[in-house]
């Protein structure tokens, strides 16, 4: 797998992915936005594949001392093979590599795969924010807000 920025000619393939997996996704305009504002954004490709389909991406925010990720999305065909995994330890190295002390995100709580692996990658819950996401029938889900301290070896 290899990461490389994402570009705004990557933007209608991400929102189609995005339609794809998420009830209620992100826009074109979302990722459009967070290009502009300087965001980090990847693109996970196979590296073997010659189309070079992405396999998965990413958006993340920094603060000061501290990298927020926004966005960690894998492609339906790609789902279930540890790419998801292999993104995250992308993401937390480089993270780490470029000073960031910790990592901070939001999940859904109904996301339990998600969950899983944030837990088992070492992120702790540290809070809630209420009514964060848009939910079925015009309601609302709260957000665990998760945190993981990064290593800097």
């Amino acid at each position: 797998m290899r990461a490389r920025a994402m570009q705004r000619r990557d933007l209608g393939t991400v929102a189609a992915i995005e339609r794809q997996i998420y009830p209620f996704p992100w826009t074109r305009g979302n990722f459009a936005d967070s290009l502009s504002a300087g965001y980090d954004a990847w693109i996970f490709e196979n590296a073997a594949a010659p189309d070079g389909a992405p396999l998965g991406y990413a958006v993340v925010m920094w603060v000061p001392d501290e990298a927020h990720l926004l966005n960690l999305s894998v492609a339906r065909a790609a789902q279930g093979a540890g790419v998801g995994r292999a993104m995250l330890e992308w993401l937390l190295r480089d993270a780490a590599r470029r000073g960031a002390q910790g990592m901070m995100l939001e999940v859904r709580p109904s996301n339990a795969r998600a969950i899983a692996l944030y837990q088992s990658s070492g992120f702790a819950q540290i809070g809630l924010r209420k009514r964060y996401y848009p939910a079925a029938n015009g309601t609302r889900e709260d957000a665990w807000v998760l945190f993981r301290k990064l290593n800097h070896e």
